[in-house]
């Protein structure tokens, strides 16, 4: 095991791969206790596993200037954000040394540590955000390089009730803000109706992807107007002039619980330079001024269009 050198202090106990690309260490183990003279305090990185729920040690890794890329501590610490103090096990920073991602939990999921068992540890937090002070559980927050607040991830139903340019909406998953502290996208927890350029249309995602709030299924241009949507309630006929038209709507797949019940698979429609885009395939991009589009209701039972392209 070795000693090396950082701008925050010497780590001993190294044991990882050390890369010296340009002369500092990009990446490294440590084994021992070492503390850290960092902006946010000192920080101790993690040595050793101190339970069944936290991961494996974790590396810790650097930018080739020598300042923290990321950094998993040996015990959840308090520090002080642009949001306010957040308890922390997993931090990473951008390359300015702000903090980028902060996570006060760090587990490792297994079967035998699920996210229940890391939920019970997790702690109501209150902090400041654009749309005002917030209290909930978090997986994490994400921040731009200025220190704005980027995103929020909720765990497993934790909801946010906020103000957004439809009204109050409940949220789920996660929220996102653009850096000017605008709404950027949110998950709602229920259906929703929004006013779209091409009429109202029912916006739920029954599958929201991913596992973090950066990206949500409701997206939002700057100024609030609405940029993208999913919905598993409507199908959307789009026609020019006399022609017959096209019919785009929410589709259908097997459980995957292996019983007969069939599972909707959200449509996708974004609206981009003054064209509609259906399942984010420019293939099926229209004009909204060139076409007409009828917004029709899905059968609740068959999940079907309640109307044929033919009436």
């Amino acid at each position: 095991m070795a000693t090396t050198s950082t701008i925050y202090g010497d780590l001993s106990g190294v044991e990882f791969r050390t890369l010296f690309s340009n002369g500092k260490t990009d990446g490294c183990l440590v084994t021992e206790p070492n503390s850290l003279s960092t902006p946010y305090g000192t920080l101790v990185p993690q040595y050793e596993a101190e339970d069944m729920g936290r991961r494996a040690v974790k590396p810790m890794y650097f930018y080739k200037d020598g300042a923290l890329k990321s950094i998993a501590l040996q015990s959840q610490t308090m520090l002080e954000t642009p949001v306010g103090a957040i308890p922390a096990e997993l931090v990473t920073f951008h390359k300015n040394g702000n903090i980028k991602r902060i996570f006060p939990l760090d587990g490792k999921l297994s079967g035998f540590w699920s996210w229940k068992n890391e939920f019970a540890l997790a702690t109501t937090l209150t902090f400041s955000s654009p749309i005002g002070t917030l209290a909930t559980k978090v997986i994490g927050l994400q921040f731009y390089e200025s220190g704005a607040l980027k995103s929020i991830t909720l765990w497993p139903d934790q909801t946010l009730t906020v103000k957004t340019p439809m009204g109050e909406i409940t949220v789920r998953k996660g929220l996102a803000f653009y850096e000017s502290g605008s709404i950027r996208s949110f998950e709602p927890l229920k259906k929703i109706d929004i006013l779209t350029p091409i009429g109202v249309i029912s916006s739920y995602d029954n599958e929201p992807n991913g596992i973090h709030g950066d990206i949500n299924s409701v997206q939002l241009a700057e100024d609030g107007s609405i940029e993208a949507l999913s919905t598993v309630d409507h199908a959307i006929h789009v026609s020019v002039l006399d022609k017959e038209g096209a019919l785009f709507h929410p589709g259908v797949k097997n459980n995957v619980c292996g019983d007969e019940r069939k599972v909707s698979v959200p449509m996708k429609v974004r609206f981009e330079n003054r064209r509609v885009i259906f399942h984010d395939n420019p293939a099926f991009s229209f004009d909204i001024k060139e076409c007409r589009f009828e917004v029709r209701m899905m059968d609740s039972a068959t999940k079907e269009p309640a109307y044929s392209c033919s009436e």
